[in-house]
This record gives C-alpha cells, structure tokens and sequence, in this order.
C-alpha cells in the first residue's frame, strides 16, 4: 500500500500547528509597537499644546470722523468737572455730570471762537478737539461756576491742555489742544453720568 500521501498530509497539517504557535499574522494587521499604534497612542494632532495664541491688538481708538449724538431733555445737564489720565496708547479725558447725560458732537477743528462773546482762542498753532455739549450748563442758577477750565492734571502724552470754549445758553464747549489730529472715540457712562474722551498716541 503506497503510504506517500497520507506522509505528505500529516506533513501539511504539522507546518500548519507551527505556524499558529508560531504567531504568524497575515498582511495588513499592526503589531504593537509599530508607527500605525504610535500615532494612535496619544500623540497629539495640530499645533503643540504649549503653543502660546497670537496676542490680541490693543483695544485703541482707530477713527478721526465726527461723533454726533442727538439728546434733547427739558432740564439741561450740568458739568461738575473734567479729569484726566493717561492710559497705555492714549490720554484719557473724563466730563462728570449731574444728572441726565446731553447730547454732543465730538470733531477737531483748526480755529475755535469762544461761545457767546465771538472772540477767537488763540490755539498757538495747535488743533483742537472740541466738544459742544447741549443741552447743558457749567454753571448753577445762581451763576456760580460748577467747572472752570485749569492745568491739565498729571502728565498726558497728546493732550497739552484743555480749554472751556463757552457757557451759554444751554451749549457748554470743551478744547483738548494738542499738536495734531489723532484718532479719538466717545464712551457714555451712567451711574453718576459721564463722557470719557480718549485720544490715541
């Protein structure tokens, strides 16, 4: 009896077990350890997590265009006094009132003439940004002054002074003198009320 071919099949099945004790894996299958496991161990996908963010540009005024708010009110508001302050990349100028907010228009002007009297403010060559506040006072019943213009408080990098353009007939005029025209923005506070003026360096 010719025995061959049962040989060569227990043969076969013998490599077979080997290869199964053996560990043998077929083509596409990653071992451990390898870059595909690698990769989905924990590395981190984008930009490293210590990377600091861009940093935001200072928040600064950007326009010289005219500001115009329009308040109309029966009682006028008063003007208890003007502050001042410098700031990272502009100076800062603060009108306190008492009571309702007026309205304004904020715009630079080359020549100012003083309200009521006509008479021009010398500016000594400078520009101003002048601030018309209506209706409004800078005065009591009794014509007693609430603000008089005086020294710029403190060191301010734009502002050289501030002037107090009138006083009359519910229209009170502010001047910050300054060399050149820059770029401002208006903010309106309530709580006491106030307008808060800053001029960019």
């Amino acid at each position: 009896m010719d025995v061959s071919p049962l040989l060569r099949a227990a043969a076969a099945c013998a490599c077979g077990l080997a290869l199964v004790a053996c560990g043998t894996q077929g083509p596409g299958t990653a071992t451990a350890g390898s870059p595909s496991e690698r990769a989905t161990a924990g590395s981190p996908a984008g930009p490293e997590s210590g990377t600091p963010a861009p940093t935001a540009p200072a928040d600064l005024p950007t326009s010289t265009a005219e500001v115009a708010v329009e308040r109309g009110g029966a009682e006028p508001a008063l003007v208890t006094g003007v502050r001042t302050g410098r700031h990272d990349g502009f100076d800062r100028v603060v009108v306190d009132f008492a009571g309702p907010l007026p309205g304004y228009t904020a715009q630079w002007a080359d020549e100012l003439v003083q309200d009521g009297s006509g008479e021009p403010i010398d500016l000594d060559g400078d520009v101003a940004l002048h601030l018309l506040l209506t209706p409004a006072d800078a005065h009591t019943e009794d014509g007693e002054p609430t603000w008089t213009a005086g020294p710029v408080a403190g060191s301010l990098e734009v502002v050289s002074r501030i002037v107090k353009t009138g006083d009359f007939e519910g229209r009170v005029g502010i001047a910050l003198v300054m060399t050149s025209r820059t770029p401002f923005r208006v903010k309106e506070y309530t709580g006491p009320g106030r307008l808060v003026v800053d001029v960019r360096h």
